[in-house]
């Protein structure tokens, strides 16, 4: 029980993946400050964000719906954080995870969303609801697609449901994006976590420009730094998760396994940033369409190809 405890507050959990997450969201905005030829930030300006924002008042508006407003964000936190301690603990030990943990995990990636949609509701700002319904329309776009495209690795593994199994998989077999079938699950995941990590093309949500902060715009404070470190945890949790499920893990062996395990990552890193900086914002309808319309129809073919064994 302490051990679990542990594990969930230092390693692989709470500690590890906000490190993590902040390391990675300090090297995308150092990136994106290159691109625009400026020098970036320094390497501790994510803590120093978090940490201001920390010791600043909360402010909650009038009318609102208080424990939904400032419960959303640490549900949405814990949420992530329990992903990455149930992700970590497979690489680690593939023989020790639980059948049906690939379910789990996909509902947990749900949660963060869905507590901004919450805490937005609560804040009973209208620019906030904005952002909410906006929040919602692509949260229904991009989930079609990306079970779908989750879903052929597991076609392919003899469906199986469980972390642990698809990796003890793919170190018999190979990486499954050695199939032309999960090399297009892996495309489409890769635009659906786009959007769920809310990144250009599709922080429409939060569209500052236009609607200010969405769904954020009420909140100050620590509210405000957990929701902002949540971010910033999914932008490591995410990737991780697409290596585990299409390339073969991060293996725990050390030395270059070790090594080849950051390069993955940074390959994903990489691609994000990249479509990040070189696309405009779409319109909440555009993002439909195209989530519902060529990303789910590409699933769709990927399915094909995984039935003639592809």
């Amino acid at each position: 029980m302490i051990n679990d405890i542990l594990s969930f507050i230092i390693f692989p959990g709470f500690l590890f993946t906000a490190a993590a997450g902040m390391l990675a969201s300090w090297i995308d905005r150092k990136v994106t400050a290159a691109v625009q030829w400026r020098q970036g930030p320094p390497l501790l300006q994510p803590f120093y964000d978090v940490l201001k924002l920390m010791t600043k008042e909360i402010v909650l508006p009038a009318g609102v719906s208080k424990w939904t407003f400032l419960l959303s964000p640490l549900i949405g936190l814990a949420a992530i954080t329990l992903v990455s301690t149930m992700i970590w603990k497979s690489i680690i030990s593939p023989s020790n995870t639980f059948s049906g943990d690939l379910i789990v995990i996909i509902y947990l990636m749900m949660l963060p969303p869905i507590m901004v949609i919450l805490g937005g509701i609560a804040s009973r700002n209208p620019l906030a609801s904005l952002g909410v319904s906006r929040e919602m329309k692509l949260l229904m776009a991009y989930e079609l697609p990306f079970i779908i495209a989750v879903f052929i690795p597991v076609m392919k593994s003899g469906f199986n449901i469980q972390l642990g199994g698809l990796l003890n998989y793919q170190l018999s077999n190979g990486m499954f994006i050695h199939h032309p079938s999960c090399i297009i699950a892996l495309i489409v995941a890769i635009l659906c976590m786009q959007a769920k990590l809310s990144l250009v093309p599709f922080d429409i949500p939060e569209a500052e420009t236009e609607i200010m902060a969405g769904p954020y715009i009420e909140y100050s404070g620590a509210p405000l730094a957990v929701y902002k470190l949540t971010k910033m945890m999914m932008l490591f949790v995410v990737p991780v998760f697409l290596i585990v499920i299409f390339m073969g893990g991060v293996k725990s062996g050390g030395g270059w396994n070790a090594l080849t395990g950051i390069l993955k990552y940074v390959f994903l890193l990489v691609i994000v940033v990249l479509i990040r900086n070189t696309n405009p914002r779409v319109r909440i309808d555009q993002a439909i369409r195209f989530f519902w319309g060529p990303v789910t129809l590409l699933a769709v073919f990927g399915v094909y190809l995984a039935f003639l064994g592809a």
